[in-house]
């Protein structure tokens, strides 16, 4: 019997579309990040999305934990589309 020592099984997942983003099943891997800035701050907060999305990052997570951050997210997504950013 032979064997490969680099072979690894994968968990079969469900594909599911984080926007445009195919994550699990057979898609490939996503280069992801997460920002560091206060959400709130969405000024702060766009720039940086945009900095990951340059550096080559295809999903770009934000921490939403207070209500102001919550009330910051379309703008952020309205700047970040003025921008041309679709990650």
């Amino acid at each position: 019997m032979t064997s490969n020592r680099f072979s690894i099984a994968r968990h079969q997942t469900h594909s599911v579309a984080v926007g445009p983003v195919p994550v699990g099943g057979n898609a490939p891997v996503v280069v992801q990040s997460m920002t560091n800035t206060d959400t709130a701050d969405a000024d702060t907060t766009t720039r940086q999305v945009a900095q990951l999305a340059q550096a080559g990052s295809e999903l770009v997570r934000i921490t939403v934990n207070s209500d102001e951050a919550a009330r910051a997210v379309p703008s952020i997504r309205e700047k970040l589309d003025a921008m041309g950013v679709t990650t």
